[in-house]
């Protein structure tokens, strides 16, 4: 009975489903009106920087108008309250009088100087020389290639104006602004890589072996080491190729290069000192050709 009854209970039939294709994520294309909306934090703006930087000469006038007042002040105050005009040690007022006084000078003074002391503006300058473009003979194609690269990379992103590469006793680059030669023939002044090794600027830029910047190039007596460059060069970096030579970068703008531009430069000097150190060894002595 039990076995009939079993047989008797309906077994329940579920068909199997066919697979649901996949759903992918949908990407909603934003319109303009959202992109254009910024909803994080704004940049806080500083109103009195500001307001101080566009009203230079008021704000360092500021002091001799306060000190003025502050005299006038006094003087009309010791008129109209019936004090002498003789200061007299054993009146408190007198004293007060004597210390206001001296505040106001000091604030006058303080203007004076503020108006007296400005900050040099920083301006580009248009090298004074004639245009250059000179390397030694005899090397590889993909070598003039790089130190083209080199010039035409340094010229465009920084404010290098003036190129020289000094290696092994040889100027393998002279490309950019130069000064004129003495002869008066329109032509650059070529390069003494031997005057040059024997300078004060070479000798301790080879003994350290970092990096040497000279921000404002009139202010260093080492100048006169430099005749090639233009006349007016605001800054020169010195950048050491290995241990023996040099790169030598004059710039149009005093304090022009960056800190970032001074690591990207050594990090030139590295790849040139790798490449140089291929062609340059067993190079014969010759003279410049123009490019």
């Amino acid at each position: 009975m039990e076995a009939g009854r079993l047989l008797r209970t309906p077994i329940p039939w579920r068909p199997k489903l066919a697979p649901s294709p996949p759903t992918f994520p949908r990407f909603v294309r934003a319109s303009s009106k959202s992109q254009g909306r910024y909803r994080g934090p704004k940049p806080r703006r500083d109103w009195l920087a500001d307001w101080v930087s566009n009203n230079d000469d008021t704000v360092r006038s500021l002091p001799i108008y306060v000190g003025g007042v502050s005299l006038l002040s006094v003087l009309f105050n010791r008129t109209i309250s019936g004090i002498a005009p003789v200061a007299d040690a054993s009146s408190s007022q007198s004293r007060a009088d004597l210390l206001t006084l001296g505040l106001a000078v000091t604030n006058i003074l303080a203007g004076l100087v503020w108006l007296s002391i400005r900050p040099k503006s920083i301006s580009v300058v248009n090298p004074q020389g004639v245009e250059s473009r000179r390397i030694y003979p005899n090397i590889a194609a993909s070598l003039v290639s790089e130190l083209l690269w080199v010039w035409e990379s340094l010229s465009v992103v920084t404010c290098c104006r003036s190129l020289v590469i000094l290696y092994d006793s040889i100027c393998i680059l002279q490309i950019g602004m130069a000064a004129e030669s003495s002869a008066g023939d329109g032509e650059a002044m070529a390069v003494d890589a031997t005057k040059l090794m024997q300078g004060s600027l070479y000798q301790g830029v080879m003994k350290s072996g970092a990096q040497s910047y000279l921000a404002n190039l009139s202010l260093y007596p080492g100048k006169s080491e430099l005749p090639f460059l233009p006349s007016n060069t605001q800054a020169v970096i010195l950048q050491p190729i290995g241990d023996k030579g040099i790169i030598i970068i004059g710039g149009d703008t005093i304090r022009g290069f960056t800190a970032s531009d001074q690591a990207w430069i050594t990090l030139i000097g590295e790849k040139v000192d790798a490449s140089l150190s291929k062609y340059v060894n067993n190079l014969p002595v010759a003279v410049q050709d123009r490019v």
